[in-house]
């Protein structure tokens, strides 16, 4: 594995000073669990995405949840030949996380999609054209490094695992008094070039009322066991880290019953961590005309094709975007200075094999698919447990083949 520090740290380093006066290199990543307010809100929204699409490949959807205590409101744009129960798919996301079908008060106030949207986009027409242009402005980032072998920044990797250990240990009930709600961060310290260790790792996960002092420190103990240790372990990482679990004390009510939850509220734990730039726009709840999800997917297919082809040990792809507009109207590749081919090839090798057609990008990631429940949470990219069409390397031997010319 080469280690690179990820690119947001460039120019701008994060630093403590450690008590032998020591400057250390820190970067911290978090993730949340599929229990977590925002979390259920985003589910909620790609949910109803993936139902439109089910049954109408040309809708066009842009759906937002907001949860409060025992309230959930589900609102946005849905232009659609689909028919669907909003409240009975928000009931399908709650039910498996545990609660009652009757515990909230779901309410639906959707509106069909602007009609002056509508013909910038659609340019008129009701299905999906060639000439198709961009849902909205936009800026959009993609990333990837060769640090991880699922070519992403280590902390984000780190912390995505630790909240899928817990979730899957919860579903299988491996995990005695815990629940859905939880949150996880990684610090990993860059002080000595290319040997990152782990600093810090922390997590606060959402459990039942402990009967005795003794089931607490059976939790903790339960942690550190059997999911910090084992994910250490397959990262090869040191051991002589320090640990935080569950450091406010109890953490019995989760959930939108202790916190508010609202769409696209974790984008940077949707995307890279701190390890790249982000232009601002979530993705859940967004159908494939919308650039803040298809533009930032196909941005991370070139990056992550770039850096395995050996193009480059990290690479960020920027595009924006201009409503109505079928092609970007800005496009920029940085590597950092990892390059170990040309630039000026580089830039010229993408333009040439990948096309910026918007119109494009959807058919060959083929986004215009019910795909996007699944990527609500445990984040966007570095999913080697799904079959997502930008996480493919199906590039990198075209690339390589420029690279020897």
């Amino acid at each position: 594995m080469t280690t690179h520090q990820p690119a947001a740290t460039h120019g701008g380093k994060a630093r403590t000073m450690s008590n032998n006066n020591l400057r250390k290199i820190l970067y911290t990543s978090e993730s949340v669990g599929k229990g977590h307010p925002d979390k259920i809100c985003d589910q909620i929204s790609d949910a109803i995405l993936d139902a439109c699409l089910q049954q109408d490949q040309n809708a066009r959807v842009a759906c937002e949840c907001f949860a409060c205590n025992h309230l959930i409101v589900i609102g946005g744009e849905i232009t659609t030949t689909a028919v669907f129960n909003p409240v009975q798919i928000a009931k399908s996301i709650l039910t498996p996380l545990g609660y009652d079908q009757n515990e909230f008060t779901i309410i639906s106030n959707i509106n069909q999609q602007s009609t002056d949207i509508a013909k910038l986009v659609d340019k008129g027409k009701n299905v999906l054209s060639e000439a198709v242009g961009a849902g909205d402005q936009g800026i959009t980032v993609g990333y990837a490094t060769d640090e991880t072998s699922n070519y992403m920044p280590l902390a984000i990797d780190l912390a995505n695992e630790i909240v899928k250990s817990a979730t899957k240990l919860i579903e299988h009930k491996q995990f005695p008094y815990a629940n859905y709600d939880m949150k996880s961060q990684v610090t990993i310290d860059y002080s000595v070039p290319k040997k990152p260790k782990i600093d810090t790792l922390l997590v606060s996960i959402q459990h039942q009322k402990f009967p005795s002092i003794a089931a607490r420190t059976k939790f903790k103990n339960f942690i550190k066991n059997h999911i910090f240790a084992p994910i250490v372990k397959k990262y090869h990482l040191n051991t002589d880290y320090k640990t935080f679990i569950n450091q406010a004390g109890d953490f019995i009510t989760g959930g939108p019953i202790a916190d508010t939850g609202l769409t696209g509220r974790k984008i940077i734990v949707d995307n890279y961590g701190l390890g790249a730039h982000h232009g601002g726009g979530c993705y859940s709840g967004k159908d494939y005309t919308k650039v803040d999800r298809t533009g930032a997917y196909f941005a991370r297919w070139i990056a992550k094709n770039l850096v395995a082809s050996g193009a480059c040990h990290q690479c960020e792809i920027q595009l924006s975007w201009c409503i109505g507009v079928q092609y970007p109207v800005a496009f920029y590749i940085n590597t950092f200075g990892t390059n170990l081919v040309d630039e000026d090839l580089i830039y010229r090798t993408v333009t040439k094999l990948f096309s910026l057609r918007l119109y494009d990008i959807i058919k060959t990631l083929k986004l215009d698919r019910p795909i996007y429940r699944q990527t609500a949470y445990f984040g966007h990219y570095g999913r080697n447990d799904l079959q997502l069409p930008w996480e493919q390397l199906n590039m990198v031997t075209k690339l390589k083949s420029c690279w020897k010319k």
